[in-house]
């Protein structure tokens, strides 16, 4: 027979275990989110004195599955056509993938002694258009003036009955070309036109996914007047706010998120945009997601939440840092 009290006692204590969990949780929510504070603060500063060249934008025509994961990895592709051709592509480890993310995005913002002055960007312009079109366009032709900003070629394509949705071999329209570009002009003539706004190409991206790669709002908030779906997902499962997110777009991320994206939503390998936020050190936009209310402590599919994330980030940090010699890194004051 049991002890008087015993099943109470029991009770008691699992529910001081729950607690303890809960209130461990709560101590590691809090940590990372100082620790993201401090980052914040740190990289606001230095960009104030310092900052990097524009990043060049990723050639359209050969961006296929490979580049979608170097993206969703380390961030914004820069390379050009020919670095892209035949080469091959290793999956990295975890363990290399920390020691790039270390290398090249953390410790920059903790000790770094020289850094080139920011070149200030540069307004897209378009190439000067021909006085006056011979002959009909070609579907090459229409494709390419959607790359290279040539209105006119684009209107005379379309006035001879041309199909706005005109697509390459890999199945990119005009839509995709111009939103990556920005611009805006050909994007709404082809949507006047009758353009499929949420059109898949061979990646299953949408015009919308190329917007914010390129980090066009101008051209995300044409898209959604025309009902462009902010939470469609490409061969990846990544939405736009991933896509967003992994190149930095600051400004694009915060408007989908104010305009129902869903920040829950996770991607293959179980990723939510805080994931990959973290995983990129993109210290405004994880300050924004959870904001909004991102959750730091989902799981993706190698069981890491966005915390594990920050945690892997700062042990590596600290042992960057311990090996460094007093007389070569300057600490920011």
């Amino acid at each position: 027979m049991a002890e008087p009290g015993f099943g109470s006692c029991q009770e008691d204590s699992q529910l001081h275990d729950n607690a303890e969990k809960m209130a461990a949780a709560d101590q590691g929510v809090k940590w990372a989110t100082e620790l993201i504070e401090q980052k914040l603060a740190l990289e606001e500063e230095q960009e104030k004195q310092h900052s990097s060249p524009t990043a060049k934008l990723p050639e359209m025509a050969w961006m296929d599955s490979p580049q979608l994961e170097d993206e969703k990895r380390h961030g914004p592709i820069n390379k050009g056509v020919e670095g892209l051709k035949g080469q091959e592509r290793v999956r990295k480890s975890s363990v290399d993938l920390r020691r790039e993310i270390i290398e090249v995005g953390g410790t920059q913002y903790l000790f770094e002694l020289r850094k080139k002055p920011k070149k200030k960007k540069e307004e897209k312009k378009p190439e000067p258009e021909p006085e006056e079109i011979t002959g009909p366009v070609t579907e090459d032709n229409f494709l390419r003036a959607a790359v290279q900003g040539k209105v006119h070629v684009v209107e005379k394509f379309l006035a001879d009955g041309g199909s706005p949705d005109t697509s390459d071999e890999f199945r990119r329209t005009a839509l995709h070309r111009a939103s990556l570009e920005g611009y805006t002009e050909i994007v709404e003539k082809l949507l006047a036109h009758g353009a499929t706004v949420d059109f898949r190409d061979r990646l299953d991206a949408t015009a919308m996914h190329w917007a914010c790669r390129g980090g066009h709002l101008d051209v995300v908030k044409l898209l959604q007047e025309k009902g462009a779906d902010f939470n469609v997902k490409d061969k990846l499962l990544s939405t736009p706010l991933h896509v967003a997110t992994r190149t930095g777009m600051t400004e694009i991320v915060e408007h989908l998120i104010k305009n129902g994206a869903d920040i829950k939503s996770c991607d293959r390998e179980g990723d939510s945009a805080l994931h990959d936020a973290v995983r990129l050190n993109r210290y405004k936009i994880i300050k924004l997601l959870i904001l909004h209310g991102a959750d730091m402590m989902a799981k993706n599919l190698a069981g890491k939440t966005p915390i594990d994330l920050v945690q892997l980030w700062q042990a590596d940090t600290r042992e960057v840092l311990e090996k460094q010699e007093p007389d070569t890194a300057e600490m920011p004051a």
